[in-house]
């Protein structure tokens, strides 16, 4: 593949010795680097091709890093990436040491703000704006924002204050999939130029001034003339009420569009918030002959020769996110009271299949975790089961209508808490850590963890049956262990857990997945003559008193582990036993937990290691409480 054009630039500013007839070469280029990229890599594939064409103009007309250029989520941040100087490193994207796959700022002076989660670029850029003007400062901010992002209420409340401040800063959203705006034409192009240009504007507050003679019921024909017009232009209405200047639609993939009005806005033409909006096609130029519906939004890699990607293993187990549909859909068979509800997210939380089963419950709220929330604990005050399929790391956002909405009222809302733990190549900006410590630390709520998917069927169906209150379980993401998941499952027995293996001296008590390591510990150490006990507690709320009380009682020592933060549920469990007595004998204790530190994008196996939850971290854990020293260094080196 030749980019010759691409070759030159190593910064923005490269850019600048361009025409502007070199630029559709140079986006063709762009396209195709980033293809050849994501084949070696995978990743969010769609939606930087999207917005090449948007991204040279974007660095072409304005002078960043000066100009700072935010990006929304992140997904899209490819194609930048590669212009601003890391397109030596952007085959080790989202790779262990490698470019992250989410704009980061410690790794580049281009990304002022780092993002990964939806929704914040807005709030962002008025900040940066709000402090540019503080200082003095000429710069400009620019925020990209796509349509599905602005289903979250927070684009709203930042435009809002935006409005209000009227600080001067850009928004431009990038329009790929929901049709809010009329198609694109060259009358719209047109119009949008003029009224973007200084021109314009100067005959506009010309006008102003002059109708300010008129009495007021002719100002205010004036007003709703000018408002009218500009309403011809695209819908303007909702943007124009919170305070923007509204400009558009534009084609986002013409760039004889693109500059002019981007130059006009660069040169401050309107002093306060505008609003471009720009319609693109997500996944456009993508190298697969097949159609997707979504476009190739995340790929695994693949062979763009053979324009195929990479296939799954054969005979693998199922994934969790899977288990979790089936068996959602098997309980709805018989429940019609189970209702299903997502943040965006169908097909990540496998609800589009129960979606396709049962179209009229199943409902995707867009990007919005609060309204999810609240909206399901509306459902459970009428009757309904609602399960609420939010990733761990999202549900975060939600975290307050979980506490006020839901426990404070004790509505029977289920939780599914998909990509629970570590997360791999997505890193640290969607790792679910915190979610058994938010969860357990409210009253009313019941919160649990499998260990495998035949646990994590048994959970879903406990799920469906309990209504005493809100339920929770947390599942992690990738495939199960390959055990068989039983045809009929019988709910659990709420707040109890079970005992895995038989040993003295040293127990281990597991919560969800980390239980399969504990196991394998425990085999290698029985093999040396040192048997010792697992446990799996299912439960980190309510937990099982009598197991705790137990293996504290028949042990010297009890190790807690768990893929969550500290404050989880080794937490829960020290605190029952310091309060209960067990530890003025002497027992000794440790709590394994994820560090006190972001973890970055690797694979699963290696942040595991990277937290000393796996084998080894499990091993030498117990070592020092082996008094056989031998045996311990026999452990070691077999280990």
């Amino acid at each position: 593949m030749e980019t010759p054009l691409l070759d030159k630039i190593h910064v923005p500013a490269d850019m600048k010795t361009l025409s502007r007839g070199e630029l559709r070469q140079l986006a063709d280029e762009l396209r195709d680097e980033t293809i050849s990229a994501v084949s070696r890599t995978g990743g969010h594939l769609g939606a930087g091709l999207g917005v090449i064409e948007l991204t040279v103009a974007l660095h072409y007309i304005f002078d960043t890093p000066n100009d700072r250029l935010i990006w929304d989520v992140g997904h899209q941040a490819y194609p930048h990436k590669i212009l601003t100087g890391r397109r030596d490193r952007i085959r080790s994207l989202r790779q262990p040491g490698g470019l992250s796959g989410f704009t980061k700022r410690d790794e580049s002076e281009y990304d002022p703000f780092g993002a990964a989660h939806s929704s914040t670029s807005i709030s962002a850029g008025l900040g940066m704006a709000v402090a540019r003007d503080h200082k003095g400062g000429h710069n400009n901010v620019i925020s990209v924002i796509g349509d599905g992002a602005m289903s979250a209420g927070m684009a709203y409340e930042a435009m809002n204050n935006a409005g209000d401040l009227k600080s001067r800063m850009i928004v431009i959203l990038n329009d790929n999939d929901m049709s809010i705006a009329p198609a694109v034409g060259a009358l719209s192009s047109y119009l949008s130029q003029l009224i973007s240009s200084r021109r314009f504007l100067s005959i506009r507050d010309l006008a102003k001034k002059v109708a300010k003679r008129f009495p007021e019921e002719m100002q205010s024909t004036a007003k709703r003339a000018e408002e009218m017009a500009r309403g011809l232009v695209g819908t303007s209405t909702l943007f124009s009420q919170l305070g923007f200047y509204y400009l558009g639609p534009v084609d986002g993939h013409d760039l004889d569009q693109l500059l002019p009005i981007l130059s006009n806005l660069r040169e401050g033409a309107y002093d306060g918030p505008v609003l471009l909006h720009v319609r693109t096609e997500k996944g456009r130029g993508h190298p697969f002959g097949k159609e997707s519906g979504e476009k190739y939004h995340a790929v695994a890699r693949f062979d763009v020769v053979g324009e195929e990607t990479a296939q799954p293993k054969r005979n693998a187990p199922p994934n969790y996110t899977s288990v979790f549909a089936d068996q959602l859909i098997k309980q709805a068979d018989t429940d019609t009271n189970i209702m299903a509800v997502t943040a965006a997210m169908p097909s990540g939380t496998g609800l589009d299949h129960f979606a396709r089963r049962f179209p009229s419950r199943a409902f995707d709220v867009g990007i919005a975790e609060q309204h999810a929330v609240t909206f399901a604990a509306g459902l459970a005050t009428e009757g309904m089961k609602p399960f609420t399929a939010i990733y761990s790391t999202f549900l975060q956002r939600g975290y307050d209508q979980v506490v006020h909405d839901v426990a404070l009222q004790n509505l029977p809302v289920r939780f599914a808490i998909d990509r629970a733990g570590l997360v791999g190549a997505d890193g640290a900006t969607h790792v679910g850590a915190y979610d058994m410590a938010f969860m357990a630390t409210l009253p009313n709520m019941t919160v649990m963890a499998p260990a495998d998917e035949a646990e994590l069927a048994s959970m879903v169906a406990t799920a469906a049956a309990y209504d005493e209150g809100p339920i929770s379980f947390r599942y992690p993401r990738g495939e199960g262990t390959g055990v068989p998941i039983p045809e009929q499952l019988t709910p659990l027995d709420i707040g109890k857990g079970r005992i895995m293996r038989e040993g003295n001296r040293i127990a281990l008590l597991s919560i969800g997945t980390r239980l399969a390591d504990c196991i394998k510990v425990s085999d290698m150490l029985k093999a040396q003559g040192m048997p010792i006990t697992v446990a799996d507690a299912r439960f980190v709320k309510p937990l099982d008193h009598d197991l705790i009380s137990q293996l504290a009682k028949e042990h010297e020592v009890l190790i807690t582990i768990e893929e969550g933060c500290a404050g989880g549920f080794g937490t829960q469990v020290f605190t029952f036993l310091a309060n209960h007595g067990h530890l003025d004998h002497g027992l000794k204790c440790r709590i394994m937990t994820l560090p006190d530190h972001m973890i970055d994008h690797n694979s699963q196996a290696a942040q595991l290691a990277e937290a000393r939850l796996d084998v080894d971290g499990i091993l030498a854990t117990i070592l020092p409480f082996l008094d056989d020293e031998s045996l311990a260094a026999t452990i070691k080196q077999n280990g």
